[in-house]
C-alpha cells in the first residue's frame, strides 16, 4: 500500500509516521529528510539544489518529483511507501500521480490527521528549550520543576522564534490555504480518510491502524 500522511504543523504527525512504518514497514519518504540527503550530495540534482537553495530560491516542483521518484524506487518494498511532507498542493499532487501511473503505481490512502487550530498552537507555542543541552520542555504538559528554568543547571529556558504564536498562526494559516484544494482533490478520488488528531500518541495511532487495516 502507497500512502500519503497530511497534517498541520504540531499535529503529531512526525510520532505517527514513525508508528505507522514501525508497525507496517512501510518505506518512510519525508520529503525535508530527502532534500537534505540530495544538497550534501555530489549528484546532478544534488549540485542543481545546492544552487538553487544558497542563491535563496524556491526549489522547482520537478527537482522535487525527480528526488521523490528516485527514493521511491531506489527504496521499493514489497509493502509499500508513505510520504510526509509531500504533495504540499493540488499541482505537486497532479504531478506525483502522472509519476506513479508512469510505473504502474497510484496512491493508495491519503491520512489527514485533524487537530484545531488552537490546538495547534497550544501544543507548538507552549514548547520550551535549554539551549546548551538540547532538553525540551511543555509549559502544560511537560512544566519544569521551576518555572522558566532547566532542571538539571537552573538555566533560563527559551521559546524558539518559530515557535511564537503569531508565528504558528501564519504558518498555519499557509498550510491551511495550501492543503484545501489538496483535501478536495484526494476526496474526489475517494482515497482520503480523515482522522481525529486529539488525544494520547497511542489513541490516535489507534484510530491510524484502524482506517489501514479495514
Amino acid at each position: 500500500m502507497n500512502i500519503i500522511l497530511l497534517g498541520p504543523p504540531g499535529s503529531g504527525k512526525g510520532t505517527q509516521a514513525k508508528n505507522i512504518t514501525s508497525e507496517y514497514g512501510y518505506v518512510q519518504l519525508s520529503t525535508g529528510d530527502m532534500l537534505r540527503a540530495k544538497y550534501c550530495s555530489d549528484s546532478k540534482i544534488g549540485l542543481e539544489l545546492k544552487a538553487l537553495m544558497d542563491g535563496g530560491n524556491l526549489v522547482s516542483d520537478e527537482i522535487v518529483i525527480g528526488i521523490v521518484e528516485e527514493c521511491i524506487f531506489k527504496n521499493e518494498s514489497t509493502t509499500g511507501f508513505m510520504l510526509d511532507g509531500f504533495p504540499r498542493n493540488k499541482a505537486q499532487a497532479k504531478k506525483l500521480d502522472a509519476m506513479l501511473a508512469g510505473k504502474n503505481e497510484h496512491i493508495n490512502m491519503v491520512l489527514r490527521l485533524l487537530v484545531e487550530d488552537e490546538v495547534v498552537v497550544r501544543r507548538i507555542a507552549g514548547r520550551r528549550f535549554h539551549l546548551k543541552s538540547g532538553r525540551s520542555y511543555h509549559v502544560e504538559f511537560n512544566p519544569p520543576e521551576i518555572s522558566g528554568k532547566d532542571d538539571l543547571t537552573g538555566d533560563f529556558l527559551v521559546q524558539r522564534a518559530d515557535d511564537k504564536e503569531e508565528v504558528v498562526q501564519s504558518r498555519l494559516d499557509i498550510y491551511r490555504e495550501q492543503t484545501e484544494p489538496l483535501v478536495k482533490y484526494y476526496e474526489e478520488k475517494n482515497v482520503l480518510i480523515s482522522i481525529d488528531g486529539i488525544g494520547t500518541p497511542d489513541e490516535i495511532f489507534a484510530r491510524i491502524k484502524t482506517a489501514l487495516e479495514q
